[in-house]
């Protein structure tokens, strides 16, 4: 499906401070001289990452990756993060960022809205699709049948098999709770279970107490901490927060997955000449080739393994995000 290039409400705005940094970036690409020649390389790099976790840790967490890149193609490459997925794109857009490691959605928006190249897509576990999960506290009134553990995490309905969808027939329990949810860009932590939910006959605008949440992480600890009954994040986000929440797995219990939503990935700057480009893909590829690389990685996203894009597969969340008006 084509959809036709449109610009967001408050794109401007949101260009101009789209990115809370970490270090100061500059460096821009020459412009091209007359005559149709290359630019110039830029002498340094930004490259933008989104809130799914503590947005300093996160920063820390990148500090490999951007050494690593910066060695690499002998530019400067410096991490930042986006307040939220969209100012991403819009950072993207406006070459205030030029390499975005991206949720699904926003690689399609960054390629359809600002001709950026999709060029990477994430493997995890050997998988590059993954299904949005519905967590409880509450197990009781969401779980048909006895939750069942699968690697210290509690799943109930179904959802132990790890691919969507899955306990669907549980959700319309939902209507009245208090549900955690990222903002309507995110298609794990909004889209696809905002639209679950819709097609289970609720409307989640009065039937559900929404309590905004900024990342994923933050999803599982409103749940577990009893802030909200049911949240959305990806899967599986709960090890996100393990490490300081030992028990989250047997307290937030994953009741429901969605359909499957293709892996997030890297998008490229127009800006940027193709060789350069070229040579961003293969070091980013081959880092997630290396042992060092693909725990890296782990760390910042929870990705096993980059691999070659396949744009057209991000068709199917362009038109989710269609259904639920968000285009």
């Amino acid at each position: 499906m084509t959809m036709s290039k449109h610009v967001l409400p408050g794109a401007a705005l949101l260009a101009a401070a789209a990115l809370t940094l970490a270090a100061c970036s500059s460096g821009d690409a020459e412009a091209s001289p007359a005559g149709g020649e290359t630019a110039a390389d830029p002498t340094s790099l930004t490259l933008a990452l989104v809130p799914s976790q503590d947005q300093n840790g996160l920063v820390d967490t990148a500090a490999p990756l951007t050494d690593f890149l910066t060695e690499e193609l002998g530019i400067e490459v410096t991490g930042v993060v986006s307040k939220d997925y969209q100012a991403a794109v819009e950072a993207m857009g406006a070459d205030q960022a030029q390499i975005g490691f991206l949720p699904s959605l926003q690689l399609w928006q960054a390629a359809d809205m600002y001709d950026a190249s999709v060029v990477l897509q994430t493997e995890r576990n050997g998988n590059i699709s993954y299904p949005a999960q519905f967590m409880t506290n509450n197990p009781d009134k969401y779980c048909e049948d006895e939750p069942v553990e699968r690697d210290g995490m509690l799943f109930c309905n179904g959802a132990d098999a790890m691919q969507g969808p899955a306990g669907l027939d549980s959700i319309e329990k939902v209507a009245g709770a208090k549900v955690a949810l990222l903002g309507p860009a995110s298609p794990a932590g909004y889209i696809y279970p905002v639209l679950a939910l819709q097609e289970a006959g609720l409307d989640t605008d009065a039937d559900i107490e929404q309590i905004p949440v900024a990342a994923n992480d933050a999803s599982v600890l409103a749940v577990y901490n009893g802030d909200a009954e049911v949240g959305f994040s990806f899967w599986d986000a709960r090890s996100i927060v393990v490490k300081d929440t030992p028990d989250v797995g047997q307290k937030v219990v994953v009741f429901a997955l969605t359909e499957e939503i293709p892996n997030d990935g890297v998008a490229l700057s127009s800006s940027l000449s193709q060789d350069l480009q070229d040579r961003i893909s293969t070091a980013l590829e081959d880092y997630s080739n290396t042992e060092e690389g693909s725990q890296v990685l782990t760390d910042i996203y929870s990705i096993s393994k980059l691999a070659p894009a396949d744009p057209a597969s991000l068709d199917v969340v362009a038109r989710a995000a269609e259904k639920l008006g968000l285009q």
